[in-house]
């Protein structure tokens, strides 16, 4: 919480800052509440620290504010409070009711914020969980591929526990990498027929592999360059990545071998990015993960597009912090 209400007295308004469940105020606002002198208040304050009746690193805040060529101290509810009783002002009274009922409706406000937030997390998470559900229940899972979906979800729950705390405040949130240089339509064909001769030649594909489908594949790289109000739609490395394997896997774009030129484009782009490796020299993600992760994008819903691409993003994000 870190924002101004206005608190209206006899003679005109004080903007009141609202900060760590609760009010501040400066010696010149306090001042203007109770009708005293500057130098009055400064008095009191002296005097209530000199006594112990408050502890001043606990219950003043330093502030840079617009105006001011030097910090201004800001007092708490109590301090202001224990200057209201020293000065016998009726004012007190009235600001502290009037304190306790603003404060009480932000405490309401920021619970319901962030319940609201602590049930997107789990419902985020139950999606996740019953997307990988609907996947080892494919045809095509494989033990080894089973075990690449246990590594995601370990993972996954890692990311929830860190969104969960993040939410609570107690910790910042996971920082992308900004930027990411995509391949050109060109690059992107050159390195896919490529692949495609290495894998007819070992007769694992076919003259269909990675044909594409009309002008799909091209709008699909386009996309992930768009901008909107001149900032990329997709600022991060992680995030660009992950677009890149769910579009590429969901929406097509070739007659044949969607996923395997998904994950392939994926690991390309990650490594002619410098992210292919995390900070310890391991892949973020290796050949038995990187199937499963294919398999559990394919088998998505539509509608949990936004769950798939979360889980991608922070699952590079916290393994590049590792």
């Amino acid at each position: 919480m870190n924002e101004l209400t206005i608190y209206q007295t006899e003679t005109g308004v004080i903007e009141v800052r609202l900060e760590q469940d609760t009010v501040w105020l400066s010696q010149e606002q306090m001042g203007a509440l109770f009708g005293r002198e500057r130098s009055v208040i400064t008095k009191h304050l002296r005097n209530l620290f000199a006594e112990k009746e408050l502890a001043e690193e606990s219950n003043v805040h330093i502030l840079h504010i617009a105006g001011s060529d030097k910090p201004v101290k800001f007092y708490n509810l109590d301090v202001i409070i224990s200057v209201g009783y020293r000065v016998r002002s009726v004012q007190g009274t009235h600001f502290r009711q009037w304190a306790t009922r603003i404060l009480r409706e932000h405490l309401t406000q920021g619970y319901t914020l962030n319940r609201q937030r602590l049930e997107a997390n789990a419902q985020e998470l139950e999606a996740a969980l019953l997307l990988v559900k609907k996947a080892v229940q494919s045809p095509e899972m494989l033990a080894n591929i089973g075990c690449g979906l246990v590594d995601i979800v370990t993972r996954y729950a890692q990311t929830f526990l860190l969104l969960q705390r993040y939410d609570e405040g107690l910790l910042t949130e996971p920082p992308e990498q900004h930027g990411g240089l995509l391949p050109t339509l060109a690059q992107a064909r050159q390195k896919l027929a490529q692949l495609k001769a290495d894998l007819t030649g070992r007769g694992e594909a076919t003259g269909l592999f990675a044909q594409e489908r009309g002008e799909a594949f091209a709008a699909l790289l386009g996309n992930l360059e768009q901008t909107v109000f001149g900032e990329p739609a997709y600022p991060s490395v992680e995030a660009k990545a992950a677009h890149l394997l769910y579009f590429v896997i969901k929406n097509h774009p070739f007659t044949d071998g969607n996923k395997r030129s998904g994950a392939f484009l994926f690991v390309d782009f990650l490594h002619d990015n410098g992210r292919l490796m995390d900070k310890d020299g391991h892949p973020v993600i290796n050949d038995i993960g990187l199937a499963a992760l294919a398999l559990l994008v394919a088998e998505s819903d539509p509608a949990q597009k936004e769950t798939m691409i979360r889980l991608i993003i922070n699952m590079l994000v916290r393994r590049n912090r590792r």
